[in-house]
């Protein structure tokens, strides 16, 4: 009798690995998650294995894999290359295939042609989050041509759930709009965005698990429905009750000056048009339709907000900021 493969995440209560967990499971592996054991919004399944551990401890990390083997380790929790080499030092002879969680921030930006494709240049000169993505790559793509390393490396771009607001200022902005306050977009509202719930991810995803031909690969998983950042936030302020909301562009330039954490992922994401051919990873899980178009993902946000008001709750500093940013362009559009 050959019992199931075996899959193991490190993270698996997060926005995309939650519901790569449930599909992984749905589709037969034995799965098990590595994390601290905290998520309350995201639960583990039942049937699920669940180790335990601090991922900043070395020792628990270490003590919660001693002597385990598995078919499959998705690692959804490094973003440096010194936290993405411990796990493999401790991982490398028990497995067969080391799934890294990259991003496709690591893109080129701004992208030279569209659609992006896994050819397209790795290189962000804006954003430290996406250059330490990229270091991992190249960890890993050198494991692999050294000594084969079985990794595979994912990039996922603006991927969300229920509780996770795909739009810079997240609930401050929804907040805004239902209180008649306009909500602040960057530029003119006019880039593209490729925005994909969580379970259409985790369809994509399942077909890299334990598959020969994924090793040594790199794969973006990403939906079909392209939108302008206007029409993500109408989407958004329709799904909260809110029908004539009012939309202010300001240039990113101006955001960064007003709100400097802001710049890094701005200038080096969310401004610039990203639309994306995932042909690579489709044609090893083939029949991949989207399931949940944005504007049907825009009101389960809502909706679990509404149900959990200790989310719902709006940056009274963030907000002022913004407000500010409204006056900046109200002064310079007279």
């Amino acid at each position: 009798m050959t019992s199931n493969p075996s899959v193991l995440f490190i993270g698996g209560t997060g926005t995309i690995s939650a519901a790569c967990v449930r599909e992984a499971q749905a589709i037969g592996f034995d799965v098990s998650v590595l994390n601290r054991g905290r998520s309350a919004l995201r639960p583990v399944p039942e049937g699920v294995g669940v180790l335990h551990a601090d991922l900043d401890d070395d020792a628990a990390v270490d003590a919660a894999l001693a002597g385990r083997r598995f078919d499959v380790v998705a690692d959804f929790l490094s973003y440096t290359t010194p936290r993405l080499q411990r796990n493999v030092d401790l991982l490398r002879g028990r497995i067969g295939q080391y799934v890294f969680i990259s991003s496709a921030s690591a893109y080129q930006k701004p992208p030279q042609s569209l659609p992006i494709t896994e050819s397209t240049p790795l290189r962000n000169d804006f954003w430290q989050y996406s250059r330490d993505k990229i270091a991992c790559e190249d960890y890993l793509v050198g494991l692999w041509r050294d000594e084969g390393f079985p990794g595979t490396i994912v990039r996922p771009s603006h991927t969300y759930d229920q509780f996770m607001i795909p739009m810079m200022g997240h609930w401050t902005q929804l907040a805004r709009a239902r209180a008649g306050k306009p909500m602040v977009i960057q530029g003119d509202g006019a880039s593209l965005w490729t925005l994909t719930h969580a379970s259409d991810f985790a369809y994509m995803f399942a077909g890299l698990l334990g598959n020969p031909a994924a090793l040594g690969e790199a794969y973006q998983i990403t939906g079909d429905e392209v939108l302008t950042w206007d029409a993500v936030a109408h989407a958004f302020a329709t799904a909260a009750g809110v029908t004539d909301a009012e939309i202010v562009h300001v240039a990113s330039q101006t955001i960064a000056l007003v709100l400097p954490d802001w710049g890094p992922e701005l200038f080096g994401d969310k401004t610039h048009c990203a639309v994306f051919d995932c042909s690579k990873v489709r044609a090893l899980r083939p029949g991949f339709r989207q399931q949940v178009p944005f504007w049907r993902g825009a009101r389960e946000i809502v909706a679990a907000y509404d149900a959990h008001p200790e989310l719902a709750v709006a940056d009274q500093e963030l907000d002022a900021a913004l407000d500010r940013l409204v006056a900046i362009a109200t002064l310079a559009a007279e």
